[in-house]
């Protein structure tokens, strides 16, 4: 009997075990799989599910971007709070009129800035000489952090500037030049009594219709030869910037007509920069020589027979005589050597120029030579020589002129100008088909002129 009481004892025992191993066991499995079920039904992160999170917006780069107004976070999940830290400075730009009597000093202590940085500046070379000669009206723009100079920029004017600036500590500089906007524009007009008003009136600058005279100067003479009735047509460049325009550029091509007599100009560029003008076939608008050395008022004299004013005696006069104000500028009429420079009896001062080996120029009644024209010199066409004057036998200031061929005077209003080179022969085939578009363009734009005069 006490041997079954014992068995049965252990086996009530054995069940309880089991039992309790089996509840045990079960807990664990439900637990688990709450687990489980949970992570593949939401993503929780910091413990907060996504339908509490802001939604994502689309930027244009292609990313999501959050927005700043994220949910508080629990505050066991809150990051550890960073250490304050002084904000730096931010970079500020000022703008400066240069005064009379301002240097860089004055104006770095007008800004409050540290006058440390000038030394570096001016030890910038060439470029950072215009610190050196500051003008009233220019503008001064600086960019600093407290009184550290960052960048400085001089405004020369509408198109230059200078700049100043910082890389790694030290400074540099560079020339800044903006771009302008390029148009094309038309002029065209009849003369009544002179080019200058005619111009004037058909919108034309000052300087576009000395161009315009300088162009067509070497075949017509526009004191002595313009008639009631001629008359020009432009194309010409405007120059704009910011949409304003700020000057007139070159003339592209020209027309003039003068005594029922056509000429027509094209201006064509080379590749190294080089611009001249030249006619529809390639020739030289150019002459070898100036028809005229002198801006003057009236031609006083003129070549041949004629009885002399001082003298009182019928004698030839070699030469032209071109009245004019005491100290005009008198200019070389060709590239050549001035062969002789001094007084030459009636003639008074007087300048001698061999332009190769065929033609020579004299230059009479000077006031007083340039200084830079001494015998044995070589000059270009157009470099000034000397200045009217009476010096010799003479009435009045005048430059009297001879124009010599082979040693021969020649009438220097008449005589047949030799041209200046035509255009290159490797850049002839290019010039001409540019000249057949300009020109086109040129009477493109007249047609138009005409048809809105006609309605």
């Amino acid at each position: 009997m006490p041997g079954q009481r014992r068995a049965l004892h252990l086996s009530r025992l054995h069940v309880i075990l089991v039992a309790a191993g089996a509840l045990v066991i079960g807990t664990l499995l439900a637990l688990a799989s709450d687990d489980a079920a949970a992570t593949r039904g939401q993503l929780t992160v910091n413990g907060i599910a996504p339908a509490s999170l802001p939604a994502a917006v689309p930027t244009d780069e292609g990313r999501l971007r959050l927005p700043l107004a994220l949910p508080e976070l629990p505050v066991s999940a809150a990051p550890p709070a960073a250490a304050p830290r002084a904000a730096e400075p931010a970079a500020d730009w000022q703008e400066s009129r240069i005064r009379r009597g301002d240097t860089l000093s004055s104006i770095f202590k007008r800004l409050g800035l540290a006058q440390g940085a000038i030394h570096e500046l001016v030890r910038l070379g060439k470029p950072a000489r215009v610190l050196r000669r500051l003008q009233p009206g220019q503008t001064l723009r600086v960019r600093h952090d407290g009184e550290r100079l960052l960048e400085l920029v001089i405004r020369e004017s509408d198109l230059e500037s200078v700049r100043f600036y910082q890389v790694d500590g030290q400074f540099h500089v560079q020339r800044v030049v903006r771009e302008l906007e390029r148009r094309v524009a038309f002029g065209a007009g009849t003369i009544e009594s002179s080019l200058f008003e005619s111009g004037i009136a058909a919108g034309l600058s000052n300087a576009l219709i000395m161009e315009l005279a300088g162009i067509f100067g070497w075949d017509i003479d526009f004191v002595l030869d313009i008639r009631k009735g001629d008359q020009f047509r432009l194309l010409y460049e405007e120059q704009y910037l910011d949409g304003r325009k700020v000057a007139d550029g070159p003339i592209l091509a020209a027309e003039f007509t003068n005594r029922g007599k056509t000429w027509r100009a094209i201006r064509y560029t080379y590749a190294d920069g080089r611009s001249d003008y030249y006619d529809p076939s390639g020739l030289s608008m150019r002459k070898a020589f100036l028809r005229t050395p002198v801006d003057f008022t009236r031609i006083s004299s003129r070549f041949g027979k004629r009885k002399h004013p001082v003298l009182n005696r019928m004698r030839t006069h070699k030469g032209v005589d071109y009245a004019a104000r005491a100290g005009t500028p008198i200019r070389a009429a060709g590239d050549g050597k001035i062969v002789f420079r001094g007084r030459k009896g009636g003639y008074g001062r007087t300048i001698i120029i061999q332009h190769g080996a065929r033609y020579s120029t004299l230059y009479a009644h000077m006031s007083r030579y340039h200084k830079r024209a001494r015998k044995g010199r070589y000059v270009k066409q157009g470099q000034v020589i000397g200045y009217v004057g009476s010096s010799g036998l003479a009435t009045g200031p005048h430059l009297h002129y001879e124009f010599r061929v082979n040693g021969v005077h020649r009438n220097p209003l008449t005589v047949r100008l030799p041209n200046a080179r035509p255009i290159a022969r490797s850049r002839k085939d290019n010039f001409l088909a540019h000249a057949q578009r300009v020109m086109a363009q040129l009477d493109m734009y007249t047609e138009t002129q005409l048809a809105s005069l006609r309605r």
